[in-house]
């Protein structure tokens, strides 16, 4: 049976084949996600961590191709398209989904290492060594502790989230060690705040088909200035940015909702069905009619 999955807070919630462990306005705890073995598509609109207890999948994550195999962890952004998913049978995982703001709220100041990871690096699995893996199921079962038994404590969510950014915290270290040999120029490059601000905005918004000079008066700076620290920071220009998420956007309405083509232009931000169908024929040499029947 193949489909498509639309992982949300909700629709974690609603679907009786994922085990829960953990919910909030900001966080979902997955104690088990066997049913992925099913599923061919998802569309994942949190930030997800998740670590293969078992067996083994493979797909392409917004078309490039990811495997995650027993003890690793794959880093999910918010909103991608997870499609062509394989699973072994006994394919199983644990995972944690978070909003932006949460996330955000853990990271604060190493907020950097997750966006360099991310989306410079687009760096999305990480191997657990074995004393690594020791740590992670200890915490873990800490974390099952806390949730089963800390129902009635007035402070379990500070008491859950605490312990989930001590796991978060961790895993970027992680990152910054698997990336050591550039670290030293690479720090003093992303510590620009400006830049770190400009990828959260755009990764936390919809529409996100805007003048660079909009993104500028959102971050209170110049349009010449954010186009340099994007390019000093990533050797892309801010407009390629945002027209390279842009085109993300694109393909998943496109490819993998039956929405209509003027409700994806509305839902995108274009000003209408012609201007939208030149910006498809101009990026990928066909209407989005075209774009749609494409196998």
């Amino acid at each position: 049976m193949n489909h498509q999955e639309n992982i949300t807070f909700q629709s974690l919630a609603d679907n009786k084949d994922v085990r829960i462990g953990y919910s909030d306005s900001d966080i979902v705890v997955v104690d088990s996600i066997q049913q992925f073995a099913e599923v061919n598509a998802a569309h994942v609109s949190m930030n997800g961590i998740v670590i293969c207890t078992q067996g083994k999948v493979q797909g392409l994550m917004n078309g490039s191709l990811i495997e995650l195999h027993e003890n690793q962890v794959a880093i999910i952004p918010q909103n991608v398209m997870v499609t062509d998913l394989m699973a072994s049978p006994d394919f199983n995982l644990k995972g944690m989904f978070l909003t932006n703001r949460i996330l955000q709220s853990f990271l604060r100041e190493k907020m950097n290492i997750w966006n360099d990871m991310m989306f410079i690096h687009r760096h999305h699995i990480i191997t657990m060594e074995e004393d690594e893996m020791l740590f992670y199921t200890y915490f873990y079962d800490m974390l099952t502790l806390s949730i089963e038994r800390g129902k009635d404590n007035p402070f379990q969510t500070d008491v859950i989230q605490s312990l989930l950014r001590s796991a978060i915290l961790g895993l970027c270290g992680a990152m910054k060690q698997m990336f050591s040999s550039a670290v030293i120029n690479h720090d003093i490059r992303t510590s620009d705040v400006h830049f770190q601000r400009f990828l959260n905005l755009l990764h936390s918004i919809e529409v996100k088909h805007r003048t660079v000079e909009d993104y500028a008066n959102d971050l209170f700076i110049s349009p010449k200035y954010l186009t340099a620290i994007c390019k000093k920071n990533s050797g892309k220009t801010a407009s390629e940015w945002v027209t390279e998420h842009v085109l993300e956007d694109i393909r998943y309405y496109l490819r993998h909702t039956d929405l209509s083509i003027k409700q994806i232009c509305d839902r995108l931000g274009f000003p209408n069905r012609s201007f939208f169908g030149k910006y498809v024929k101009d990026h990928f040499g066909m209407t989005p009619q075209q774009f749609r029947r494409k196998l």
